[in-house]
């Protein structure tokens, strides 16, 4: 079955089909960081999910705060004086993502508005499910 496409991004187009991701297995989860001072950074600036046939799906938000999903490799991580530095990194248990490392995806779901395009993305593993969305242009993960 075929994926339903949500709309067009005004800023980012459609991006990219993630039902090929039915059917593989996650290997790997890579995610950048915001670091800054000693305090611990709130959430992931993207998630890379690496798959079964070694592709790699970025997940991340827009500057208008819709939701990206796009094939790209991880990027290295990179300082920014003193505003801190985006450190790249595998996730151990830092992401929801991780709870399925192994699994192989069932389903994906996108939600989203014809004049915003994606807004959220759902995948679903044998254990559970993982959201991916956007809220005031932070990217929010969490299992279902």
């Amino acid at each position: 079955m075929e994926l339903k496409r949500v709309g067009k991004c005004p800023l980012h187009g459609v991006g990219g089909r993630p039902d090929y991701l039915v059917g593989r297995r996650l290997e790997q989860v890579v995610a950048s960081w915001h670091l800054y001072g000693v305090g611990a950074p709130s959430g992931p600036l993207d998630v890379w999910l690496i798959d079964s046939e070694a592709v790699t799906t970025r997940i991340t938000t827009g500057s208008d705060w819709c939701l990206i999903v796009e094939q790209e490799v991880p990027f290295a991580g990179y300082d920014m004086a003193e505003s801190g530095r985006v450190a790249v990194a595998p996730i151990e248990g830092e992401t929801p993502f991780a709870d399925h490392l192994g699994e192989t995806v069932l389903a994906v779901r996108e939600e989203g508005a014809p004049e915003n395009g994606r807004l959220a993305l759902e995948i679903t593993f044998g254990s559970g499910r993982v959201r991916c969305d956007t809220w005031s242009g932070d990217l929010r993960l969490a299992n279902k």
